[in-house]
């Protein structure tokens, strides 16, 4: 029985500067049966007294931050881990609220959860706090957190809440030529002037597709498929004609349709767009063929140019393991490789595993895996147990084979002392409470079985919570080099849901939102993935 009303929105908004005729549907064929990815545990499942113990640890840290959050900054946007002050980030729409929906069903809150979800049904999406939202922000932690708590629950004013945010968010692609811009403008919109952008990370604009796509698939109204699909037909018309053929650049020009930036890069501003493609598979259930296609296109040239192994101490054992992926910058016609390296691109040691097992691909799946061992490799080289913001390692001549160590050229080329051999420099020595490395250890774990990526994940989480934990919650830190009291932000992003979701769902039986029945996105949100009816 149904626990929640639904009073707000009227009947969707029909007006629009530039429509869009016929309207792009999705495919009536039935979804394929795409190949397992999870590994078939049967009964090799370690299910022991000392990991129900760590789960439960995940499980209490996350309760502490969410009784702060509502005694302290309820229906703001974040809570502030040190003071217990509360700030609004993300338009005042209870951002932290939102996105820890599904993470309170998940680990059993149900009163929490009926709580929270009461409240974001009743959020006033016509009063925010600024002059207009970042779409892309918007779309993944309120659309998509509502969308999954749908998928969970089964609430239907949650889904209707949903369709009411997406009606909205819709009409930012009412541009000339129907790509969206960055920041959605409110008064902009209701005047007919929003524009796409000369220059924004191509992440943005990209992924957009599975939200979108879901709602389609639950409201049976195409145009918000047809709306991502525009983007889409942009991403394959232009794979090919990049100075990097293959990828597609840092930065997009969506107003001229054009890809004019030099650099290129698996790490910010263009992550989800890959990540979205072989997700957007899985969601569609292999009906547009066509991701596929662009990530096997696009991993093939980053495999090719941004892929390389660095240069450590064990080289007769760890460099063979341990794989990144920099950046490319094209000058003249040559290729430079920066080996330069983000927490955040630690997603993509996920990305390559998952894709692997969908696209039958286990090369990838092997990669996926050398590249969340670098992960877990930089995780381990610092006083505090915990991966930096932003970092450079020295790659070695061959991606396909491990160099001997050099002392001389590590002290020539960086030899940050603060950390372990093989960090060559550090240019953000921040962690932000950032999900990347848990993640990727996560789904190594769900696609092999290999029961190693738990026990690094507890070691992670360990690192994390003593480096982090304030009176309210857990806070970002200024520096991950400091041993003993690290210096905290006061900041507590509503992703901090999401890491704990990660570290969570690691330990209990792998059936609990298996990786066959959810696809995450990229703000750790399951949406459920149609099964043939055959």
């Amino acid at each position: 029985m149904e626990r929640l009303s639904y009073t707000g929105g009227g009947p969707p908004s029909s007006w629009s500067y530039f429509p869009t005729s016929p309207l792009r549907s999705l495919s009536a064929e039935q979804p394929l049966l795409l190949p397992a990815v999870q590994h078939d545990f049967g009964s090799s499942h370690v299910d022991s007294t000392e990991i129900r113990r760590r789960q439960d640890a995940v499980r209490s840290v996350f309760l502490k931050c969410w009784r702060s959050y509502k005694s302290r900054a309820w229906l703001h946007d974040e809570l502030k881990p040190v003071t217990g002050g509360a700030r609004d980030t993300f338009g005042g729409w209870a951002a932290t609220l939102v996105d820890a929906l599904d993470t309170l069903w998940i680990m059993d809150l149900c009163d929490d959860f009926y709580e929270a979800a009461a409240a974001a049904v009743s959020l006033d999406f016509a009063n925010s706090t600024t002059a207009g939202v970042n779409l892309f922000e918007t779309t993944l932690r309120h659309l998509g957190g509502l969308l999954s708590a749908y998928d969970l629950s089964g609430e239907e004013a949650l889904l209707r809440k949903a369709t009411e945010l997406g009606e909205m968010l819709y009409h930012a692609f009412d541009t000339p030529n129907r790509m969206p811009p960055f920041w959605f403008d409110f008064e902009a919109a209701k005047a007919g002037q929003l524009l796409a952008d000369t220059s924004v990370g191509s992440a943005a604009p990209a992924s957009l597709a599975l939200e979108f796509t879901r709602l389609s698939q639950l409201t049976g109204d195409a145009k918000f498929f047809d709306a991502i699909s525009g983007m889409t037909d942009f991403l394959e018309t232009t794979q090919n004609t990049s100075l990097l053929p293959g990828m597609w650049p840092k930065r997009l020009n969506l107003r001229d349709k054009t890809l004019p930036d030099n650099l290129f890069t698996l790490g910010g501003q263009a992550d989800s767009l890959y990540e979205y493609l072989p997700k957007m598979h899985a969601l569609l259930g292999g009906s547009e063929p066509r991701y596929a296609a662009l990530y096997g296109t696009a991993m093939g040239t980053a495999l090719k140019h941004l892929a390389f192994r660095p240069m450590v101490p064990d080289a007769g054992n760890t460099s063979r393991s341990i794989l990144f992926t920099g950046d490319v910058s094209l000058e003249n016609g040559t290729n430079a490789l920066i080996p330069s390296y983000q927490h955040l691109s630690c997603f993509v040691g996920g990305m390559f595993g998952l894709a692997g097992k969908l696209l039958q691909l286990p090369y990838h799946v092997s990669i996926g895996e050398q590249i969340t061992e670098g992960c877990v490799w930089a995780y381990n080289g610092t006083p505090t147990g915990i991966m930096p913001e932003v970092f450079s390692l020295i790659p070695c001549p061959e991606v396909d084979d491990s160099c001997q160590w050099n002392e001389t050229r590590w002290q020539r080329e960086g030899a940050d002392e603060r950390f372990a051999k093989g960090y060559a420099s550090v240019k953000d020595s921040r962690y932000i409470l950032r999900p990347e490395a848990i993640e990727s250890v996560f789904v190594c774990y769900r696609i092999t079985g290999d029961e190693r990526w738990r026990d690094e994940a507890w070691i992670m989480f360990q690192s994390i919570m003593v480096a982090t934990e304030t009176e309210y919650g857990n806070s970002a830190i200024e520096d991950v080099v400091m041993e003993g009291q690290t210096k905290k932000k006061d900041e507590m992003e509503s992703f901090w849901a999401e890491t704990l979701k990660y570290f969570y769902l690691i330990f209990p039986p792998p059936d609990l939102f298996s990786l066959d029945e959810y696809v995450f996105n990229t703000e750790a949100h399951p949406l459920r993935r149609p099964k043939p009816t055959a």
